[in-house]
């Protein structure tokens, strides 16, 4: 690996924190999770700490049970809309799913926020695991697990397609010769598939970026692959280094088996970092959090993820048996890593429900900034990770304690920028901008 290089870090923005109890804790206030003016401090104190970018998840369900996941969640593109008019360089990443949109508009909305942005914009494509989201779509259940990729792999043809079906340079705007844009370097796409049938071309000009950066979150076997061919960043979940090396160097081989310089695919485990000022205050707050989970709700989720109704599982019991992954059709990476966790461990139902309570799944890391900081370094340099999504158990209290406490320990050892050197998303992350399929260079 390259001796110069430097961490990637994404703030992950979740409400008042991703502690599933952050809400009820004294240290946060859960209507600012309705506030645009709380996300909008949030991205301004990312940026003044040259964090590559912000990411918010998606989803197209919601709970009935009146969980935590209810607690406002704005749309991704009209709230990194509004955070793009009051940032100038850090990143915008949106959750869009390939099974509940369509291509078209997708790549528009991407082009737009790309326009608005200067060339900010990111997309996270996930392809919705569950039926909850499905029966909101008028389909009784979601689609297998294979299909939803096949159909992702073209919904990404599409969409670069039509990102490129305009030429850079093909707007004019010459008002002496009354040409607005020159007909020929904009091109009807003409795609005609198993999913998608789409003429094109794209109702608006190619975007600063070219293609909005793309982001990927799935782990299992359908999800690298579908990585290796079309991420530039990878946010991912493994619980132990060994696990996070072995993932990084899978990820990396296939995409060089695509013809890709791996280099240029950033993986990025997400990390909940609990700090305080000695390990007893760090443990102390993960303690109070953990003590506000609700179990019966707790279980209710972990019941999804694993398939079995756990709701009257004794609580200081082990796990009852597990179906194998290839019977479970929602997320498999997310199943295989609880299920893996729960034995590696031998924990309990109650002790599953509270290590998965602070980052559902994410490293939790309980410490001082310096304990923080040695994690983050040690992953970074043993090849299992090239950065981190930070996911603050609370906020804002949690982004600030990891700017102003661990970030200097960072920036001291070299392994973090003292500001951004450019002013796109993908100058950020040290990627280049795609040439236009219909390009010379292309």
């Amino acid at each position: 690996m390259p001796e110069n290089r430097q961490l990637h870090f994404n703030l992950f923005l979740m409400g008042v924190g991703h502690h599933e109890a952050a809400w009820r804790h004294p240290r946060t206030d859960p209507a600012l999770a309705a506030d645009i003016g709380h996300f909008q401090n949030l991205a301004r104190q990312a940026e003044a700490a040259s964090f590559d970018s912000v990411f918010l998840a998606d989803g197209v369900e919601a709970r009935s049970d009146g969980g935590w996941g209810l607690i406002s969640h704005f749309e991704p593109f009209t709230l990194l809309t509004a955070l793009a008019v009051v940032t100038e360089r850090i990143g915008l990443i949106g959750t869009v799913s390939t099974g509940f949109s369509e291509p078209y508009n997708l790549a528009r909305q991407f082009a737009s926020l790309d326009h608005i942005s200067h060339g900010r914009a990111g997309w996270n494509i996930v392809t919705s695991a569950g039926d909850r989201a499905a029966q909101n779509f008028g389909r009784e259940a979601n689609q297998e697990h294979a299909v939803r990729y096949r159909r992702a792999d073209e919904f990404l043809e599409v969409a670069t397609a039509l990102w490129d079906s305009w030429e850079d340079g093909a707007l004019l705007l010459d008002r002496a010769t009354g040409a607005f844009a020159d007909p020929g370097r904009v091109h009807e796409i003409d795609y005609a598939g198993e999913h998608f049938s789409v003429r094109g071309p794209l109702n608006i000009p190619r975007s600063p970026q070219g293609h909005p950066l793309l982001v990927q979150a799935g782990s299992s076997d359908n999800g690298r692959a579908f990585a290796a061919r079309w991420a530039e960043a990878v946010f991912t979940a493994q619980q132990t280094l060994a696990e996070g090396q072995a993932f990084y160097a899978d990820l990396k081989r296939q995409a060089a088996a695509y013809g890709r310089d791996p280099g240029l695919l950033k993986v990025l485990p997400g990390v909940v970092p609990v700090i305080g000022s000695t390990e007893a205050e760090a443990r102390r707050l993960d303690t109070e959090l953990d003590e506000l989970i609700n179990p019966a709700r707790a279980i209710s989720v972990l019941s999804g993820v694993l398939g079995v109704d756990l709701t009257d599982h004794p609580l200081d019991a082990p796990l009852p048996p597990l179906p194998p992954v290839t019977e479970i059709n929602g997320a498999k990476s997310r199943f295989e890593l609880v299920r893996d966790l729960a034995e590696r461990d031998r924990l309990t139902l109650r002790q599953l429900v509270g290590r998965l309570g602070g980052g559902r799944g994410h490293q939790v890391v309980v410490g001082t900034p310096e304990q923080v900081a040695d994690h983050i370094g040690t992953w970074f340099a043993e090849g299992a990770a090239d950065g981190f999504n930070i996911m603050p158990p609370i906020l804002p209290d949690g982004l600030t304690d990891f700017v102003e406490q661990v970030l200097p320990i960072l920036r001291k050892r070299g392994l973090f920028r003292e500001g951004y050197t450019g002013r796109t998303l993908r100058e950020h992350y040290g990627l280049p901008r795609p040439a236009g399929r219909r390009s010379a260079a292309a």
